[in-house]
């Protein structure tokens, strides 16, 4: 039997005894876009997820899940988390903040826990699957485990949700 492979977020599911699958998924050529990942992993869109970081100045980061097929809205993300204005982090900043790399960024297991909100989409599903914290591998788990690993809140934070 294959090891599962050990992200800092599949050590904190177990840790946490959070019931969760793991997807892995051969990644050819350099899209990492989460269209991409739906169709590798045989899942529609609408439950597929990607975690984006948004700032609204030095040391104040959010997380926003949404699907992979939807933009974010940061007008209404910035409401959601009171702020006056977000926008999306840096790439370059990505890894020294969270130590995910783009197409591998894991709502949960980041170096902080910062504030999550995942799109009220997801309410709709009885899983989701987001980033399992490195580009090949996903996690498919309960909105309500999700939003308990990560702290999070539910809003509609997405152009299309």
């Amino acid at each position: 039997m294959a090891k599962k492979p050990k992200t800092n977020a599949v050590r904190m599911l177990e840790q946490q005894k959070i019931d969760f699958e793991l997807i892995e998924y051969e990644l050819t050529g350099d899209k990492v876009d989460g269209v991409t990942v739906a169709n590798k992993i045989g899942y529609p869109v609408f439950v597929v997820y990607k975690t984006l970081l948004v700032t609204a100045g030095t040391g104040k980061y959010y997380v926003c899940i949404i699907p992979v097929d939807n933009e974010l809205n940061l007008k209404a993300i910035a409401k959601v988390v009171g702020e006056k204005k977000v926008e999306l982090l840096p790439l370059k900043d990505l890894l020294p903040t969270t130590g995910y790399i783009r197409g591998g960024c894991s709502p949960i297991g980041m170096k902080k826990l910062f504030p999550t909100v995942v799109d009220a989409s997801a309410e709709k599903h009885d899983f989701i699957i987001v980033s399992g914290g490195k580009i090949g591998l996903q996690v498919k788990l309960a909105l309500p485990d999700l939003l308990r690993m990560t702290k999070g809140q539910v809003a509609a934070i997405s152009n299309n949700g």
